[in-house]
């Protein structure tokens, strides 16, 4: 009995192994009467790549410390999204976090992700494989990486859309 808990609680580990990269990290300098105190931002991504995506922020005295609570800040702030058949988005959408903003359509099977810098990772960590993405004014990892979560967010699936209308889903493609 002690032995199956064991297989299904490794089993359930298995299936939700999330990735993680960093995007960025950057000596931050704070001053203080003494000096100027120094310490490391962290800017993680971390997913699945199966729908779930989630961007977070450490800051420690030391990188590895700085990159551990960036990854537990990143899965507090898990977002899941829908995915179609052709691992794309169901719909185009775009998004914005701070002076960024982010412009995402759904593409064709075989095209790949097209997308630059923090956008491309959090879209790779989503597992989105067929995709156009733009990021327009800021070039901020940190907002760029935040407008594409908040874009991804904002997705809804077709039958999501006809349950809010109470119609049928055959009457939206009418």
């Amino acid at each position: 009995m002690a032995k199956e808990r064991r297989k299904s609680s490794a089993r359930r580990e298995k299936e939700i192994t999330f990735q993680e990269r960093v995007i960025q990290i950057r000596r931050v300098s704070k001053v203080v009467k003494g000096g100027k105190k120094l310490s490391f931002r962290a800017i993680v991504v971390i997913g699945n790549e199966r729908g779930q995506v989630g961007v977070g922020v450490g800051k420690a005295s030391d990188v590895i410390g700085a990159v551990r609570k960036g990854v537990a800040d990143g899965k507090k702030h898990l977002i899941d999204i829908p995915l179609t058949k052709a691992n794309s988005i169901p719909h185009p959408v775009n998004g914005a976090g701070g002076g960024a903003q982010v412009m995402m359509r759904p593409a064709a099977p075989g095209t790949g992700v097209i997308a630059g810098g923090a956008v491309r990772t959090v879209l790779e960590l989503a597992g989105v494989r067929n995709i156009l993405a733009k990021q327009l004014g800021s070039n901020n990892p940190l907002n760029n990486a935040r407008a594409a979560v908040n874009a991804l967010s904002t997705l809804r699936t077709f039958s999501e859309v006809a349950e809010e209308r109470g119609i049928p889903i055959e009457n939206l493609y009418a």
